[in-house]
């Protein structure tokens, strides 16, 4: 990934509207069917509902969009910390996640993230872009025994 990709991305990057909920949930869906093999088909059903009141009430959202105009990439910021970063698995390995990083880094003041243990792909993405492990927990924040691995930039 170029750092000329990452700031094209960056430019790029806009306010989700409540319009776009349905569209971020289906970007939320397809990209943990890609990267959370560790969860299967009960525990997705389970977090259906969760997610589906995340994404509609979590505020602000930014996103990516492609040339149709729809999201394909999604992230929230709070209190200096990213709670959500999703990108269509159409859309892997383009610079999306890292662009988003980068703005919730440079625009929003985010130090810090929290990563399932089980997703090693968000371990190494996170890891490459110099966040380090600061704590773990043995639950998600749903009480599920998925770990979560709490990451910070030094």
């Amino acid at each position: 990934m170029t750092i000329e990709k990452t700031i094209a991305h960056t430019a790029n990057i806009g306010q989700a509207t409540g319009a776009d909920a349905p569209r971020l949930f289906e970007v939320w869906e397809a990209s943990v069917r890609a990267t959370h093999d560790f969860l299967d088909e009960e525990a997705i059903a389970t977090l259906v509902p969760l997610v589906r009141d995340m994404v509609a009430t979590f505020a602000p959202l930014y996103c990516l969009r492609d040339s149709s105009g729809a999201p394909y990439a999604f992230m929230g910021v709070a209190d200096g910390k990213i709670e959500m970063l999703f990108v269509h698995p159409d859309h892997r390995g383009n610079g999306a996640g890292r662009a988003l990083t980068a703005f919730a880094i440079g625009t929003l003041g985010a130090r810090s993230v929290d990563v399932n243990e089980q997703n090693g792909q968000a371990v190494g993405f996170y890891a490459r872009l110099g966040f380090r492990q600061a704590g773990r927990s043995e639950h998600d924040p749903f009480g599920h025994p998925y770990p979560i691995l709490h990451l910070e930039l030094p």
